[in-house]
């Protein structure tokens, strides 16, 4: 396969691998027991927890592009759980499924580390944990509320660090109190969706790749149409996360696509060393569009923000395959993050989309009624690990097993919308400013105006952590 330069560097690493391999597209018309649409995270969990508990079901997956081209090849590849919304979690679905999902989503972090050993799938996996970290006086406290309400359920993970430990391990000045949690890891996105494929070939998943769904047609059974072939399924799991909007007019206002800007630097691991950022560790900070940071297994340091395109009209495509449009954004926060190592050092910076939706967590169902036709999207820029819940829980629907996965409070659809445009894009703008006013003011030391405070809580549940 070519290796020709992607903008996003995991793509591009990815594609110069030697066994990179795409799957034959669809050339004719064929019957299966489930048929899958999407080749990311969420596509292939499914498919690979399906064989792997009904080995006999025939299971095709088809991706109009190759397994990981979307917003699972090019995230920041930080393994982070749900644990810092856990008041979020109790106030929205109960305390009984709050603990269940948090416990869930620290679960997944170990069972994925041990996928990879399992089947010698090497994505640069180091489950070496995270730093919530606070980086200015305003955020310091943010975690606290919700690190006691985990206590007390018998869930919290974290422990408060010291200043001097904050500035062994997380490789900046900057951050001036934190919170270390074991449950956690990063990893190179691109190579894991590619080692997932493999697996699933392996399982005897059939996969299409460069094979896209142009209509479905509803029924019992149901007919997933391509340009040149088809698939007759028993069930249809529709795993496009933001991509649905597109095909499916119903949910245009169930989330908001949000862009995720990423830079990454050449090797600089004897810079790396001098700022002391531990091998592998996660750092993210207190914001409500967060910075997020990690090195890599070569030695790169990679620093992403989120929040800062609205998509108007929730216009997916052109949250993909480019360049960041925020690059000054993203060079002035390294260079105030990393001074040591300097921005003239980053190589290669990109975008990539995320579907929140209004509660920050991820929602499941069957589209339009249709008791064969299954969904699942949402995860809000947290999906790394949380997407092998999404398998776990569409798996569980396919076939037809009750159980605390297809049960749970994530499913039954939406739990609320977005205003339609242009009000959705008007308003998502006027929060946005108003986020970057307050934090701003709150770096120089100042007092945000009110009517910033005010709007920017109506960024809501999607932010990092419960504040």
């Amino acid at each position: 396969m070519s290796g020709k330069t992607h903008p996003c560097y995991w793509i591009t690493e990815a594609k110069q691998q030697p066994n990179w391999q795409e799957s034959e597209s669809l050339q004719q018309d064929i019957d299966a027991d489930i048929c899958i649409v999407g080749g990311g995270y969420t596509g292939l969990w499914t498919a690979i927890i399906t064989k792997q508990q009904s080995p006999e079901t025939k299971v095709v997956l088809l991706e109009k592009s190759f397994c990981g081209a979307g917003a699972s090849g090019v995230n920041g590849g930080c393994m982070l759980t749900w644990a810092t919304k856990y008041s979020s979690m109790t106030k929205m679905f109960g305390v009984n499924q709050a603990n269940f999902l948090v416990s869930e989503s620290e679960q997944v972090i170990f069972e994925i580390e041990d996928f990879c050993k399992q089947h010698n799938i090497d994505a640069g996996l180091r489950r070496h944990g995270t730093y919530y970290t606070a980086t200015n006086p305003a955020q310091c406290g943010v975690l606290d509320p919700t690190i006691d309400k985990l206590k007390q359920a018998n869930l919290n993970s974290w422990q408060e660090v010291s200043t001097q430990t904050l500035n062994d391990n997380t490789g900046s000045k900057i951050n001036i109190e934190g919170h270390f949690s074991e449950a956690a890891g990063s990893v190179q996105p691109a190579k894991l969706a590619r080692g997932m494929r493999d697996v699933a070939l392996s399982l005897g998943v059939e996969i299409y790749e460069n094979t896209a769904m142009t209509r479905l047609e509803y029924g019992e059974p149901a007919v997933v149409h391509t340009p040149n072939g088809s698939v007759k399924a028993g069930k249809v799991v529709l795993a496009l996360n933001a991509w649905m909007v597109e095909q499916f007019k119903q949910f245009k206002n169930s989330i908001v696509v949000v862009s995720s800007d990423m830079v990454i630097t050449k090797p600089v691991a004897n810079k790396l060393q001098e700022t002391g950022l531990s091998d592998g560790v996660t750092v993210v900070d207190s914001r409500i569009f967060v910075h997020y940071y990690r090195d890599t297994v070569d030695g790169r340091l990679m620093l992403g923000k989120g929040g800062n395109r609205f998509s108007f009209n929730n216009d997916v495509e052109s949250m993909f395959n480019e360049k960041t449009r925020y690059y000054e954004l993203l060079d002035s926060a390294f260079n105030r993050l990393f001074p040591k190592v300097g921005s003239e050092q980053i190589e290669f910076n990109w975008t990539g989309g995320s579907d929140r939706s209004t509660t920050g967590f991820p929602f499941f169902g069957n589209i339009k009624k249709q008791a064969n036709v299954f969904y699942g999207l949402g995860y809000s820029g947290n999906g790394v690990a949380q997407t092998r819940i999404g398998g776990k829980i569409l798996a569980a629907m396919a076939l037809g097993i009750d159980n605390e996965y297809s049960s749970c409070a994530l499913t039954g659809g939406p739990r609320g919308y977005f205003p339609p445009e242009p009000f959705r894009w008007v308003g998502a703008m006027m929060v946005r400013d108003a986020v970057r006013r307050k934090e701003s003011a709150e770096d120089q030391r100042r007092k945000p105006l009110i009517i910033d405070k005010l709007l920017a809580k109506l960024a809501g549940p999607a932010g990092k952590a419960d504040k």
